[in-house]
């Protein structure tokens, strides 16, 4: 299992901070906080970010993200060029996955089989979007109840329904814990069809109350993560993960300090399931 590191654990460092504290953590991949990379890119060329990468023995592991892709009417435009543009810098800097987010549910009534028909639709566009740049597409399911997509079932549903070689899904650790995701969900997935697992930890609360800042070190928190693990080994998952807080209190701690609590608190949850790098 690749591990890496997430430039949304240090949503206030910029994108070389990231680069070059999780590269001396130990990390061989970072998964790139895309508004970190087009601050990078308004005063620097691809070939510079190319080489922030390859001077660091680091890789790209995705670009995250282009959020809430559907149900966008005469917006849809707007995430079309978001995916040409960041197909283009993938290309260039190497990087082969791209993670997309579903909406908010636009009409609490709307039955499944409208959603469902929604997302087909779009993340088959997407995917020959993808296609022209050679990257993969990740769709990330979101645990909150606004959501349209929360669970690994749904998501799942979604991209079987797709049928597209270059699409796939995230899963969230704490978006599984948070949209009621069960256990028993992970163990039908399609190990191919995983192209990322985000690993993480919630306050103990209650899941009306969660946010992305309730987030916590893994290890620390409610989240069934050696339940998580169990299920993804099961099925032979052995791609990548990403340690993604969101946490503003860690956003004020030292960046290196931080990535290296992150791969030291990752490490004693996945290495009793995972061989790890």
């Amino acid at each position: 299992m690749k591990l890496a590191f997430h430039g949304a654990t240090t949503m206030t460092s910029d994108l070389e901070t990231d680069i070059a504290v999780t590269a001396h953590a130990g990390f061989k991949a970072l998964e790139v906080w895309a508004e970190k990379m087009d601050r990078y890119l308004d005063t620097h060329s691809l070939a510079e970010l190319n080489t922030l990468f390859v001077d660091q023995g680091l890789m790209p592991l995705a670009l995250n993200s282009i959020e809430f892709i559907a149900f966008r009417g005469n917006e849809y435009a707007q995430v079309q060029a978001r995916l040409h543009e960041l197909g283009r810098i993938a290309q260039v800097i190497g990087c082969p996955t791209v993670v997309v987010v579903p909406s908010p549910l636009p009409d609490r009534d709307m039955p499944w089989s409208d959603v469902l028909t929604e997302y087909v639709k779009v993340l088959r566009d997407l995917s020959d979007i993808a296609q022209l740049y050679s990257i993969k597409l990740s769709f990330e399911f979101l645990g909150f109840g606004w959501c349209s997509v929360r669970t690994p079932r749904a998501a799942f549903e979604i991209i079987q329904k797709c049928d597209r070689d270059n699409l796939g899904m995230t899963i969230d650790a704490a978006h599984f814990y948070t949209g009621g995701g069960l256990i028993s969900e992970l163990g039908r997935l399609d190990p191919e069809r995983i192209f990322a697992f985000h690993l993480d930890d919630l306050e103990d609360t209650p899941k009306e109350a969660i946010t992305d800042a309730t987030r916590l070190l893994p290890g620390l928190g409610v989240v069934p993560l050696n339940d998580i693990c169990e299920q993804l080994k099961r099925i032979s998952y052995d791609g990548s993960c990403s340690i993604e807080l969101f946490r503003p209190e860690y956003w004020n701690w030292d960046p290196q300090e931080l990535a290296i609590r992150a791969r030291e608190a990752a490490l004693k949850i996945l290495s009793p399931y995972f061989d790890v790098e």
